[in-house]
């Protein structure tokens, strides 16, 4: 007999998530998180879409949840060394609780999942990383390895992130390509909450705003900023694509939010902020392209260990995929303990699940972005000096005779190239 009929390991948003599915089913479920307690190892943006949520968890739950502030301003910037075009939307659409998305720091959110995991039935031990699969003689996946431990398990569930070490040993599965992959950096300011719904024109101190960067936050690299508000602290960071920061990057990921921060456009709204938060994170980027095996015998994967998060460019998700992952995981576990068969074959309602949901159907929707991205060079750099050009050339008044609109905007949409420009609309209209 097992130690446990599930073993989760990672005790982010999936694996609390699928603890507490499958907790209050009844079955005896082990979280094993390698941090200290959840969410010391995670770090996001950070921003959550609630749909999943609500399937989760009642009203009376929600709201209950450590969230910041619900966004209700979506900004996207095209930035220049010297200027920013930006466009800030907000709309009734966004307000209303049953679309909202608010913004979070992970620390407390995956702790509150957590505690709502341990109070449905779920055991959590913290500060063990979970080194190695057990496999039986026809190699099932029974357990894990932890130091020196061996615990065994009818089902391991894994949701250890988008460097997960245990994906090859449970399905076989490669690195991804540096190319799929970039790199997030990212610090919190902390501020009086009165001082940030000032500076990001919020209606409330419970409202607040999501910041899109592209262009020379990341000095023309593949690869965007963003910020965040929180109710006494702004996330601001930089996610920029690994191969494209080895080969031809001219400054490192580091720099460039240091730049971010000292960007015209971004230092007022920090200015006099303290830093009470550094962290740094890989982010898959491939979106279905490198998306693993979800299923073997004894074993599933979820949340960014699936490398479920998707990039648009104007909008970034994962969390709200990794929640409906992970409830959809406990669920087909408890499925399955309850048929007595685990296998690859029995676990595979997961996976109908997953492509009968907005989760599969989301990655395939977008399945050429992340190529129409990588090789969007004029997106981080040549459109957004178009735009600061055309800007000056519409606002700047110096005495000279005023020009008619079309000779003020055709030089600079020139230099671009017209046929380039259709070519980049055409592409963009095919892969979003």
């Amino acid at each position: 007999m097992a130690d446990f009929e599930v073993i989760v390991v990672g005790a982010g948003l999936a694996g609390s998530v699928a603890a507490y599915e499958l907790a209050k089913l009844g079955r005896e479920v082990l979280v094993v998180e390698r941090g200290n307690f959840a969410g010391a190892k995670n770090m996001t943006g950070g921003r959550i879409y609630v749909h999943s949520l609500r399937k989760v968890f009642t009203d009376a739950e929600l709201a209950e949840a450590p969230f910041e502030r619900k966004i209700t301003h979506e900004r996207i910037s095209l930035m220049a060394p010297d200027a920013n075009f930006t466009i800030d939307f907000s709309s009734d659409e966004l307000a209303k609780d049953e679309q909202a998305s608010y913004s979070v720091l992970h620390a407390p959110f995956d702790q509150w999942l957590a505690e709502k995991a341990e109070e449905a039935g779920a055991e959590f031990i913290y500060g063990i990383p979970v080194e190695g699969l057990l496999k039986d003689e026809n190699g099932k996946v029974c357990g894990v390895r932890a130091g020196e431990d061996e615990i065994t398990a009818d089902v391991v569930i894994l949701a250890d992130g988008a460097n997960s070490l245990l994906a090859k040993e449970a399905v076989g599965y490669e690195k991804p390509p540096a190319s799929q992959m970039a790199v997030g950096v990212k610090e919190v300011f902390e501020l009086p909450a009165a001082t940030i719904t000032d500076r990001v024109l919020a209606g409330s101190d419970d409202e607040g705003a999501a910041w899109l960067f592209a262009g020379d936050a990341t000095h023309g690299t593949f690869g965007g900023g963003f910020m965040y508000t929180n109710k006494e602290s702004i996330s601001l960071g930089i996610v920029a694509g690994i191969e494209a920061c080895a080969n031809g990057a001219t400054v490192p990921v580091y720099q460039m939010l240091e730049d971010l921060k000292n960007h015209p456009a971004v230092a007022p709204l920090i200015k006099g902020a303290k830093v009470v938060e550094h962290s740094g994170h890989m982010v898959p980027e491939g979106g279905i392209n490198i998306m693993p095996p979800l299923v073997n015998d004894g074993v599933m994967l979820a949340g960014d260990s699936a490398m479920m998060c998707i990039n648009l460019g104007y909008m970034v998700r994962g969390m709200d995929y990794a929640v409906a992952a992970g409830q959809m995981a406990g669920r087909h576990a408890a499925v399955a303990l309850e048929a007595g068969d685990t296998s690859k074959a029995a676990l595979a309602g997961y996976v109908e699940d997953l492509e009968n949901s907005f989760i599969m159907k989301d990655f395939r929707q977008y399945a050429n972005e992340p190529a129409f991205l990588e090789h969007f060079d004029r997106m981080f750099g040549a459109y957004p000096a178009m735009a600061r050009d055309v800007m000056n050339e519409m606002f700047v008044v110096d005495g000279a005779p005023v020009k008619p609109l079309k000779q003020k905007v055709m030089p600079h949409v020139k230099e671009i190239g017209i046929m380039n420009i259709l070519r980049d609309v055409r592409g963009a209209m095919k892969a979003l």
